[in-house]
């Protein structure tokens, strides 16, 4: 019996390794799994949220608000838009005048500066702009009246949060992102123009004939549509990660607070960048 018993001890112990063998192996995929299943679940919750949203828009009463958000969001980033799109349309014509020398092709800087900051840099770095100005401010305040109870003392009263809180906002941004987008390009043409034609010494009239020729009707519907894209992306993550901040499963209170800003950002910029590459592969076709 004694044997017996020692034999099923070693087999047991063997059966054992065996399994926890097999489970290490499968830990990563176990991993991917829980990870890719909890992606789902956050991106359909995500969605309704924004579709339930963009339905009590056009509902009574929200004008007012929508006109609040627009100063928010819109007005009060339009200054460092400006800056950034001068900025950044001098540096452009710079950097590509010193390459388009080399072949000499510095006659096509108006259409560069032009095609770069119209389809792409434009409405990108707008975007990563706002999230940066208004989006972590609208996720901070947001996420600060659910944790104390506001959200809360709106449907005590029977008032409706996303009507109140979310929908303003998110009409908000998808009229303020092409504004903006274009008062970046405006600022970002000049600015190429102020580096190249009065620093360089190129004409003014080649440069602007080069930028009035090459651009189309389309390249600027592009990145308008590009814009409102990235729009709806910004004010649907940051208002969903303030909105449920009071549910993250890693920090509660203040902190849960600032992850989901911080959340916000980096999702933000993170989904704007590939929305770009899907929304460029299918307006190039």
């Amino acid at each position: 019996m004694l044997m017996a018993l020692f034999t099923n001890m070693n087999q047991g112990s063997q059966n054992n390794v065996l399994v926890n063998a097999i489970r290490f192996l499968l830990e990563p995929f176990a991993a991917t799994g829980r990870l890719a299943i909890f992606w789902i679940k956050n991106l359909g919750a995500a969605a309704i949220f924004l579709v339930l949203a963009i339905l009590k828009i056009f509902q009574k009463k929200q004008f007012i608000k929508i006109v609040q958000q627009l100063y928010y969001i819109g007005a009060k980033s339009t200054m460092i838009i400006l800056l950034v799109g001068l900025f950044t349309g001098m540096v452009l014509g710079l950097q590509s005048y010193y390459a388009l020398v080399k072949f000499g092709a510095e006659g096509a800087l108006g259409t560069l500066v032009a095609l770069s900051l119209v389809r792409e840099l434009g409405p990108v770095l707008t975007a990563i702009m706002i999230t940066a100005r208004a989006g972590s401010a609208i996720t901070a305040e947001i996420g600060i009246q659910r944790i104390s109870e506001q959200i809360d003392a709106l449907d005590t009263m029977r008032i409706d949060p996303l009507k109140y809180l979310i929908s303003p906002r998110i009409a908000a941004a998808v009229i303020s992102f092409p504004i903006l987008t274009a008062l970046f390009d405006v600022l970002g043409i000049i600015g190429g123009y102020v580096s190249v034609a009065i620093v360089l010494g190129i004409t003014s009239n080649t440069y602007f004939y080069r930028v009035q020729s090459s651009l189309t009707s389309k390249d600027i519907t592009d990145g308008f549509i590009k814009s409102i894209v990235f729009a709806v992306i910004v004010a649907t993550v940051c208002c969903f990660q303030g909105y449920f901040a009071h549910m993250r499963s890693d920090s509660h209170g203040a902190k849960a607070v600032g992850l989901s800003t911080t959340s916000a950002v980096v999702l933000s910029c993170v989904l704007i960048l590939l929305s770009d590459y899907v929304v460029t592969s299918l307006l190039i076709q």
